[in-house]
């Protein structure tokens, strides 16, 4: 029987970060979603849509499958249940879809092509027998602003599985000034200058080969990824994530940036999450909380509406392959899209699509060529190369968004 992650409907509530990857490869805590499955299920593959299944596709085959809805983290519970699942049976907690077991797997245009509609979920409720978890609470995502919001707990949860009967490397550097070091974890290859770990109000884990730079000052829970660089002087709040190959400065609460992508000077992000291959300018700056201390609203491109979040902190939702310029100010719940490039005094709309070039002034649509040749260079300078399968993404991506562009 081979176990496959799949994703249903509800990955598009999470636009614009499901424009350009599998919700399996959203990271939130320490690692991604997927990562977190293989930890406990190495065999376990990953099936998406078009266009991004000839990028991100494993090799799977019509024979006995289980299927695990991806916004559902492997705790001890449903591992049990997923594994002791029947055949011809489907599990279900909140009306959601968490997983099913089918004796001969479904069509491969449903698997490769969409992700699996409500029409879709609710044919398989009424053909297979159902299975409810009960009362034990899970772990699944089903707001965007889950991904910030859980992240703190999630650093913690990641921690225990990932540092159980693993012994960190020795803290060499003697100038730097450590709370609670039994919750700090170093990886091999790090370098740490003159900088202050506390680790008093939650763990502190420091990826292979990164770098905290002097007067840098981190605050748990936190998580650094392999390759990253925190800059001198940085601010690192709790609950955040810095993920792999980003460089970080000024300060940051609350937040995650995916891989990539940089926020090397002074400036504010809060309650944030910024995908992969954006440039935060220097001195830009999130709003995460508004005047009158209301619930933030956001725009949803699914819904093609403002939404409430229900939550007093909401910062920027910034798609892969976003820019700001220097003194960039963001308002609260600003949601940018994918390839688009902020410029220019004052605050922008709220709501910036894909795509898009210009600021408080107005916009201009960001021409796909240009857009190619931007996200071209900003990879070479990491060795990672632009391939023709990450021009039809974009592509998709660019023609899925021309009626956010209506100017």
């Amino acid at each position: 029987m081979q176990i496959i992650l799949f994703e249903d409907y509800k990955i598009w509530d999470f636009l614009p970060f499901t424009y350009t990857r599998p919700f399996a490869l959203l990271r939130v805590g320490i690692d991604t979603i997927l990562e977190k499955w293989k930890f406990y299920i190495p065999e376990i593959k990953l099936v998406t849509r078009s266009p991004l299944s000839e990028k991100f596709n494993d090799i799977y085959s019509e024979i006995e499958t289980l299927f695990i809805n991806s916004r559902f983290l492997p705790t001890e519970n449903l591992l049990y249940q997923v594994q002791n699942l029947e055949p011809n049976s489907i599990l279900t907690y909140q009306n959601e879809v968490v997983a099913f077991r089918c004796e001969e797997a479904i069509i491969q245009e449903e698997l490769i092509h969409s992700p699996l509609s409500l029409t879709f979920l609710q044919q398989l409720l009424s053909n297979l027998n159902v299975e409810e978890m009960g009362d034990q609470k899970y772990i699944f995502f089903g707001k965007i602003t889950d991904l910030f919001q859980k992240n703190g707990f999630l650093i913690s949860w990641d921690f225990q599985r990932l540092t159980e009967h693993v012994k960190s490397t020795e803290l060499q550097d003697s100038y730097t000034k450590v709370y609670n070091p039994e919750n700090i974890f170093i990886e091999e290859g790090v370098e740490i200058r003159c900088a202050v770990l506390n680790a008093s109000k939650g763990p502190i884990f420091i990826d292979k080969h990164s770098e905290i730079q002097e007067n840098s000052v981190i605050i748990g829970p936190c998580a650094i990824g392999e390759h990253a660089v925190v800059n001198l002087g940085a601010k690192i709040r709790g609950e955040t994530t810095i993920g792999p190959y980003c460089k970080v400065g000024g300060e940051i609460s609350n937040s995650v940036l995916l891989a990539y992508s940089n926020k090397a000077h002074d400036g504010f992000l809060g309650n944030s999450y910024i995908g992969e291959w954006c440039n935060l300018g220097a001195d830009t700056n999130t709003s995460n909380l508004k005047n009158n201390y209301s619930n933030v609203k956001i725009y949803s491109e699914y819904l093609g509406k403002t939404i409430d979040t229900g939550t007093q902190f909401c910062g920027t939702l910034m798609g892969d392959h976003s820019k700001t310029g220097i003194n960039t100010m963001l308002n609260t719940g600003s949601v940018v899209g994918v390839c688009a490039n902020i410029f220019g005094g004052g605050f922008p709309p709220k709501h910036i699509p894909s795509f898009v070039w210009g600021g408080p002034d107005g916009f201009q649509t960001f021409q796909l060529e240009k857009a190619f040749e931007v996200a071209e260079r900003m990879m070479k300078r990491r060795n990672i190369a632009f391939t023709e399968t990450d021009k039809k993404i974009l592509s998709h991506v660019f023609q899925e968004t021309i009626k956010f562009r209506n100017w």
